[in-house]
């Protein structure tokens, strides 16, 4: 479908000239005053409009064109209006971009620059929808810090609403970089322990001799170096939440300690003689498949039916459907803003890239993937090359001629922008095709200017 462009003028032979110079790539509607206009865009929303400031019934002067264009932002204030008047007076050009136009021409309308102005004009449009629904979305599907609007996440969140009220033991099945932790920080944070610690061990990451003493505190002199008493990572969590990260590597031994923990809340320190109760909540996440461990003997059945009172799957990246671009479109702008990277956005050869990905790293990757092409991008624009992944790098096999020629007329394209600083004519003289040529390719293949193009 053609994008939508609304032209008002009160001179029937100037609309005419404009629409059939402008009809072949817009969807063209007319109006010629101030209470058509209004009735027109407020019927069609188009993103971008023309407007003549001289309308009837004074059309020697500009009050009823900017009385328009008050109207027209106040129905929708992204719209991007263009003020063409006769009224030359460089004062309502100004007066026009400062109450909100989005660029000015004085008649008669040089046709050739008013396409390139509305290229923009519609560009910017489209970018800055996009963020708003971008923005829409990240307030839909967040929760408790974590991003999905699709069905596998909506149920996880259901799933934490639900068991975070009770002192139910929870088990946290997922690949690595799925986000584990932060379901267990969920689940704490809309509990009643809210107000408690909340304390983290990856059981995998402490020596096995040690991890005991991590675990469950330790009296003085129970072993060489223990010169105080000390406490464990239960203790530290009393009255919060204790989250128990990789628990499918706990070794045998202390499985049967913290069984006998949970079954009754009852702590002995490494060396104590006497045991006492503490109120703690565990929480324990895995990315083993904890009943093939059961079978092979290297995780107690009791243990597992113990800390799994409640399950919890988190999806990999991949089965996420349309959460993958919600979350690249995320980090960019999180990343962005932390390095003063304002308007960086995904190209669309980026997000092609990122939705081909496998993701074995799960969000984790992504994240981090993200992190760096925010800091390696040249320009405006998140390329392949900057993501570090394959549909951007000719050395990566393209797959099929047709999409080789694709990669290599982007990258070219993208280039000739950059070194020309975003001006369309320079760069298409080094690439040897008409402006026009230009223009078309780079809406094909989503390549957008530099900041620097105005």
């Amino acid at each position: 479908m053609k994008p939508k462009l609304l032209i008002i003028d009160d001179d029937d032979d100037i609309r005419s000239q404009m629409k059939w110079a402008l009809v072949k790539d817009y969807e063209i509607h007319l109006a010629h005053d101030r209470e058509t206009a209004l009735a027109t865009f407020k019927n069609i929303r188009p993103p971008v409009v023309t407007l003549d400031l001289g309308l009837p019934p004074h059309p020697a002067t500009a009050v009823e064109g900017f009385a328009t264009l008050s109207g027209l932002r106040s129905v929708d204030r992204l719209t991007k209006v263009i003020v063409i008047t006769g009224q030359v007076d460089a004062a309502n050009g100004r007066q026009a971009v400062g109450d909100g136009a989005y660029d000015f021409l004085a008649k008669p309308v040089d046709m050739d620059l008013l396409k390139i102005i509305l290229h923009r004009a519609y560009y910017l449009a489209d970018l800055e929808r996009t963020n708003q629904e971008l923005n829409q979305r990240l307030a839909a599907g967040q929760f408790a810090g974590m991003l999905g609007n699709g069905p596998p996440m909506q149920q996880v969140f259901s799933t934490i609403r639900k068991v975070a009220t009770t002192d139910a033991e929870v088990l946290i099945l997922g690949e690595s970089g799925t986000g584990k932790e932060m379901a267990a920080q969920a689940i704490h944070r809309y509990s009643l322990r809210r107000d408690g610690p909340f304390v983290a061990i990856n059981c995998s990451a402490i020596p096995e001799a040690l991890l005991e003493s991590e675990l469950f505190g330790h009296e003085k002199g129970s072993f060489t170096g223990a010169h105080t008493q000390r406490q464990g990572r239960l203790e530290m969590a009393v009255g919060g939440t204790l989250f128990l990260d990789e628990i499918g590597e706990l070794p045998l031994p202390l499985q049967v300690k913290l069984l006998r923990f949970l079954q009754d809340k009852h702590l002995e320190r490494v060396g104590g003689r006497e045991s006492f109760h503490i109120d703690v909540r565990v929480i324990a996440a895995t990315n083993v498949n904890l009943e093939a461990a059961v079978q092979a003997g290297r995780f107690r059945e009791d243990l597992f039916y113990r800390l799994a009172v409640v399950k919890i799957d988190l999806p990999p990246l991949r089965e996420r459907g349309d959460d993958l671009a919600l979350l690249a479109q995320a980090f960019v702008s999180k990343y962005a803003a932390l390095n003063q990277r304002d308007g960086l956005k995904i190209a669309h050869e980026a997000m092609r890239a990122i939705s081909q990905h496998s993701w074995p790293g799960n969000v984790r990757e992504l994240e981090n993937k993200i992190k760096r092409a925010v800091i390696m991008a040249e320009g405006n624009r998140i390329s392949p090359v900057d993501l570090e992944l394959a549909g951007g790098d000719l050395h990566e096999p393209a797959g099929n001629l047709k999409r080789a020629v694709q990669q290599l007329e982007t990258q070219m394209i993208t280039k000739a922008l950059r070194r020309h600083k975003g001006k369309v004519a320079p760069a298409a003289a080094e690439l040897g095709v008409s402006r026009p040529t230009l223009y078309e390719m780079m809406e094909k293949y989503g390549v957008g200017r530099e900041p620097t193009d105005s």
